[in-house]
């Protein structure tokens, strides 16, 4: 199935624009703020919260940063004045990364900033390898400055992610957790499946022992087995953690975990550059080429059979 998942994943830049537009409709909340937020309400109205990313990781000038600042500034709005149960996900190469490290930091701290005015909360995403010292750095630098609304991810796959959760405890720290799915190279990467399940379990251990709170991001089912003993172990709350997933990804697996009483918040894509990212995210994680495949298979076959 895997060989499978990564064929299937070669072959979608050579899809048709408007096919992969309808696959990814389940997948991407729309082009605009108004198509995110109904998207948003529905979950919710399902017991289950989100968190709004604006897509834009590739621009090319700081101009086009300032355009993502704007839309966040939209969304903030939006989620106040709809009563939504959502925050939202920053991608750092959408605030400028890339173009300059003063730049990206002064469009983080006016997103933080207006999140902190509403009573909301910005988690910084974690990108490829390139990025984590600077995501990490930045992280601890609005800390400092006393903006403790903002959240980081770690990815289990990379080899120094156990050092990165110890450095960052003392911080009372807010991290999703989750296997991470860019290339890298194996001398600083896992790429035996276990191996990264074990990271992402032993990575789990130490921030829930050491009270951090984890938003466990996985569709494995195996990993949340293991989440749900440590969170027994630790005698956790429901209040003290939650599960994340993708939208559109395996939703039946997020609604046992509601029925079974936890809290889980759905990661809701919406944006003009809808069509770069679903290609991105479908060939860095083959598997959920796979499940789109198997998906829609699914249903054309329900429907030629109705």
């Amino acid at each position: 199935m895997a060989l499978l998942d990564r064929a299937i994943a070669r072959l979608l830049p050579a899809v048709p624009r408007p096919l992969v537009q309808r696959i990814s409709a389940r997948y991407i909340a729309g082009e605009t703020v108004a198509e995110a937020c109904r998207t948003v309400k529905a979950l919710n109205d399902e017991g289950q919260m989100a968190t709004i990313d604006v897509l834009g990781e590739e621009i090319a000038s700081r101009e086009e940063t300032l355009e993502i600042v704007r839309a966040y500034h939209d969304v903030f709005e939006a989620i106040e004045r709809e009563g939504l149960e959502s925050n939202v996900s920053v991608k750092l190469t959408g605030l400028g990364l890339k173009l300059g490290y003063e730049l990206c930091k002064a469009n983080l701290q006016t997103v933080v900033r207006h999140a902190a005015e509403s009573g909301n909360f910005v988690r910084i995403d974690m990108e490829d390898s390139s990025c984590t010292n600077d995501t990490l750095r930045l992280y601890r630098e609005l800390r400092a400055e006393g903006l403790d609304n903002i959240g980081v991810v770690l990815q289990a796959y990379l080899r120094r992610t156990i050092l990165d959760v110890r450095d960052l405890l003392p911080l009372g720290t807010n991290v999703r957790l989750c296997k991470g799915i860019y290339v890298e190279s194996p001398t600083i990467a896992y790429t035996e499946h276990q191996a990264v399940r074990d990271s992402f379990v032993e990575s789990l251990d130490e921030l829930l022992r050491n009270g951090a709170y984890v938003g466990i991001a996985t569709h494995d089912e195996w990993l949340i087995e293991r989440a749900l003993e440590l969170v027994e172990k630790h005698g956790l709350s429901k209040e003290q953690y939650e599960f994340q997933m993708l939208l559109g990804v395996r939703p039946q697996l997020g609604d046992r975990l509601v029925r079974d009483g936890h809290r889980l918040r759905i990661y809701v894509p919406f944006g003009e550059h809808w069509y770069g990212y679903s290609l991105r995210r479908l060939q860095e994680n083959p598997k959920i080429a796979g499940y789109i495949a198997a998906d829609t298979v699914g249903r054309v076959l329900r429907r030629d059979g109705a």
